[in-house]
């Protein structure tokens, strides 16, 4: 085990987890943002340099402070370990600098991309971006591709973090697409159309950090904030899907399936296509019950999911508007509506 100090606060991990792993078991505010690393992908991960931090004592052994900012998602702990983020003002300029870098070619089509409202783009330049761009030339843009009937590629909103790439290469036994061409021609593509048909080929929608690759079947069909995300299973018949999904619903309508996320937004079990596509009725899954929506995104504007509000601050209420409070709840009360 190695004990590490990030922002101040001390942790205690096992060997060989990396500063980001160590720091999302503090969790809450102080953990650095990941566009490229996802923890079920192997090999992914220091390719954004979203998550870079100050390494100001290296170990106990050796306290030396690392000469550089180094990436948190693949630089693994040493006991003793001191690491700034939040409090590190370099740290916050260079994150500025990296969002700036990231929205030099990707376009800003929010209003009309279908990852808008859930998109780790959009959250990245709001938290450490900045109103305006220094660049000057044109972005650069790409001859559009059919890479099947599912999936829309739109490769100018790419930011190349290979999720795709990995989460291809190890679901299914034959990757068809990958990264083409070098430097700034760099792109995600197939050396034939219409090819990406296998059975888990959706998964590269739920990975995708924008609005990349995005589902064809929910294309255009309603904002993400409008819909209604709940929990659901079923015992699906590929033994390698894990059958636990979100549907997002608009009324009685299932618009979309996708996998389970957790808080940082990665998928713990994948989900075949039949899944995800297929099954859009509510009689073909057992609901569980409302989906967790984090209070600081946008879908949670139209959820129902309320807060509960601290009896504490209850106590100090004038008692007309306690009752007030209990006959009309603009948020559900702790210790009175349960």
């Amino acid at each position: 085990m190695a004990k590490i100090t990030f922002d101040g606060i001390e942790v205690e991990v096992p060997d060989g987890t990396t500063i980001l792993n160590a720091a999302r078991q503090i969790g809450g505010s102080v953990v650095p943002p990941a566009m490229c690393y996802y923890t079920p992908l192997k090999g992914s991960g220091g390719k954004c340099r979203a998550c870079l931090v100050k390494v100001s004592a290296g170990s106990t052994k050796d306290p030396r402070p690392m000469p550089k900012l180094v990436a948190s998602c693949i630089t693994t702990v040493q006991d003793g370990m001191v690491v700034e983020n939040t409090i590190n003002q370099q740290v916050l300029d260079v994150r500025k600098g990296i969002v700036e870098m990231l929205l030099i070619n990707h376009p800003l089509d929010c209003p009309v991309c279908d990852q808008a409202g859930e998109c780790s783009l959009q959250d990245f330049a709001f938290e450490h971006g900045v109103s305006t761009t220094r660049y000057e030339e044109e972005r650069r843009t790409f001859e559009k591709i059919d890479i099947g009937p599912l999936i829309q590629l739109h490769m100018t909103r790419c930011i190349l973090c290979y999720r795709c790439v990995y989460t291809a290469d190890q679901l299914t036994p034959e990757r068809v697409h990958g990264v083409l061409g070098r430097g700034d021609a760099s792109e995600i593509g197939t050396y034939i159309e219409n090819i990406i048909d296998n059975e888990f080929s959706g998964n590269v929608i739920d990975v995708c950090p924008v609005g990349a690759l995005t589902d064809k079947t929910f294309r255009f069909k309603q904002r993400v904030w409008f819909t209604k995300p709940v929990n659901a299973h079923r015992n699906c018949e590929n033994e390698k899907c894990g059958g636990r999904v979100t549907l997002w619903y608009k009324g009685k309508d299932v618009l979309r399936v996708t996998a389970r996320k957790d808080e940082y937004g990665e998928v713990k079990e994948w989900i075949c296509n039949t899944c995800r596509f297929d099954k859009k009725e509510t009689s073909d899954w057992v609901l569980e019950g409302p989906a967790h929506i984090n209070r600081a995104s946008v879908i949670s504007a139209n959820h129902y999911e309320l807060p509960v509000v601290n009896p504490q601050v209850l106590a100090d209420l004038p008692e007309s508007t306690t009752r007030e409070l209990e006959r009309n709840p603009p948020l559900r009360l702790g210790g009175i509506n349960g």
